[in-house]
């Protein structure tokens, strides 16, 4: 078993607010909501943060095309994010918004910090700029035939940019960023996004702007021109000033989630973060320039960066921009929120790009959920019921059962991918489980055992009892194991089984959940099972799939 942790901070990047949310967008955020239940139900202290990124050139040019605010518009997209994330049973302890007035104060404190240790300074960028991502260095950007585009947001014009900005040395942070990656191999996983990384800062750093000119829609830039502080005497901030850059501002977030600068005590708590779970195309920002604003801060670096790979349709990459997405509030109604959360993360790879669709959703969630769990729980239920008469059987000893015997592998295996971020080779694991009980029933068959029974034959009540003694014990542990994936799961299948379901909805309180993941851990406990109920109807496709309006039907 990985070793445990005295706190666990995980967040994810926060998201960029111009648009409703696709499930490509919210695929990082299931994850590590997944990875926060898992510590939470371990009973590890546990802050998770996730949230929106909402100061942007575009953002700004968004409102003004509709007539609004950019407040007034960003509010409306943060209230479409927090109703997903709702539908996805989606728990942080904290929602961010970089429009919060303590992330205000942190961005600012962070630049002043800078500042004051010479690691910014004025200088000229001229160069391409994309509304929706910021500069782009020569090497960020495609040569078309209809002109020059980022390869991220191919369909928003990019524009070419000369501005006197302030600028961050990164360049003098090259030998220690290469001591930092030599003597923490595990801070950029998985390994093939850190040698990428290793062969960005090896190809040589430079200095990157964190200002733009004017008073317009961001955070407003604490200092001068001339050095002097830029707040005015009536409080307010001199527009000449201009405003922080948006990338800088939002990677402030992390600190600012866990106290920074308002609580000491709490930021002494949670930082340095355990885990930023993010996507590949910001793996520089979060695994180079993080680090080094951190430094000049005289703060420490994260302790992990896990970076993800993309979704993709037909190997194209979802994005709103391409209309190729998944509404996750569609997802949801189709899957419910247990389905919609297992094959998000069981179908695509959390480590690399994974082709996904709607049919091999489908596909996932029958073959999985419908056949193999859900079954198998509803046959063990219905068995105990009919023939022992709805009294919960004890497991056999480990050593003498089958299942009792594999589980501490799986529970092993489980535990290990799944704290090291290989969510998806964490549930198969465990479902190499659910096939073992699956042919136990099947080599057992305790229907046979059953007639044996009325027959009068010597030993075999007690051997029905073991069969599925074994089998209740079996749903009890994959059902438990599962939660932090499928949080609504464990409490209908524990009341099957007549267990109480001892957490809260976010995973909090309870005992041990490595103790509970013990075969046998309630074994001489008197109880009664409860009703057999499906727990996972098969779905069928009833139209074309297409990127965003796959219909399903389900079916009883």
């Amino acid at each position: 078993m990985p070793d445990r942790p005295d706190r666990f901070y995980v967040t994810t990047s926060i998201a960029y607010a111009n648009n409703r949310p696709g499930l490509h967008t919210l695929y990082e955020v299931i994850g590590a909501d997944a990875l926060a239940r898992w510590h939470r139900m371990c009973g590890i202290p546990t802050r998770f943060l996730t949230g929106t990124d909402e100061h942007s050139v575009n953002i700004a040019m968004r409102a003004a095309d509709e007539h609004r605010s950019p407040r007034d518009f960003v509010d409306e997209q943060v209230g479409l994010f927090r109703a997903a994330e709702d539908a996805l049973r989606i728990t942080p302890d904290r929602f961010i918004r970089t429009t919060d007035p303590d992330h205000v104060r942190a961005a600012q404190e962070m630049v002043r910090r800078a500042h004051a240790n010479g690691d910014i300074y004025l200088g000229t960028y001229e160069g391409w700029y994309c509304p929706n991502e910021g500069f782009r260095n020569v090497t960020d950007v495609v040569e078309t035939a209809s002109g020059t585009i980022c390869p991220n947001h191919p369909d928003v014009p990019l524009q070419w940019l000369t501005e006197r900005n302030w600028f961050f040395r990164l360049s003098a942070y090259q030998e220690r960023l290469e001591r930092w990656f030599a003597d923490n191999p595990e801070f950029a996983q998985p390994e093939h996004r850190r040698n990428e990384m290793l062969g960005f800062i090896r190809g040589g750093l430079e200095d990157f702007s964190i200002s733009r000119p004017g008073g317009g829609w961001g955070i407003p830039f604490p200092i001068l021109p001339d050095g002097r502080d830029a707040r005015q005497a009536d409080g307010t901030w001199d527009p000449a000033a201009g405003t922080i850059y948006v990338w800088y501002d939002a990677l402030i977030n992390y600190i600012t989630g866990a106290g920074f600068p308002d609580d000491p005590a709490a930021f002494a708590r949670w930082w340095p973060a355990d885990l930023h779970v993010i996507g590949k195309d910001i793996a520089r920002f979060h695994t180079i320039f993080w680090p080094a604003m951190l430094w000049s801060a005289g703060l420490e670096a994260p302790r992990k960066v896990w970076i993800h790979g993309w979704l993709l349709a037909q190997g194209e990459r979802m994005s709103k921009s391409r209309g190729n997405f998944l509404d996750p509030i569609d997802f949801v109604a189709a899957f419910g929120s247990d389905g919609a959360r297992y094959v998000a993360l069981r179908e695509a790879a959390f480590d690399r790009d994974s082709d996904v669709s709607w049919d091999a959703f489908t596909r996932r969630y029958n073959a999985d959920l419908a056949n193999d769990f859900g079954n198998f729980v509803n046959r063990t239920v219905s068995m105990a019921g009919r023939y022992l008469g709805g009294v919960r059987p004890d497991p056999g000893a480990t050593e003498q059962s089958t299942l009792g015997t594999a589980w501490p592998a799986a529970r092993e295996a489980f535990a290990a991918k799944l704290e090291g971020c290989l969510l998806h080779e964490a549930l198969a694991a465990l479902w190499e489980f659910v096939g073992a009980g699956n042919r136990f029933v099947e080599t057992e068959q305790p229907w046979t055992i059953a007639r044996a029974v009325k027959a009068g034959e010597e030993g075999a009540a007690d051997r029905l009892r073991f069969v599925l003694g074994d089998l209740v014990e079996a749903c009890r542990l994959v059902a438990l194991a599962v939660a932090p994936v499928m949080p609504d799961l464990a409490p209908r299948v524990m009341a099957q089984l007549g267990y109480p379901y001892p957490y809260a909805a976010d995973g909090n309180g309870g005992p041990s959940l490595l103790d509970e993941l013990a075969w046998g851990a309630h074994a001489g406990e008197a109880g009664s099972m409860g009703a057999a109920i499906p727990l996972f109807p098969r779905l069928e496709i009833e139209a074309a799939e297409t990127a965003t309006g796959a219909s399903v039907e389900v079916q009883e």
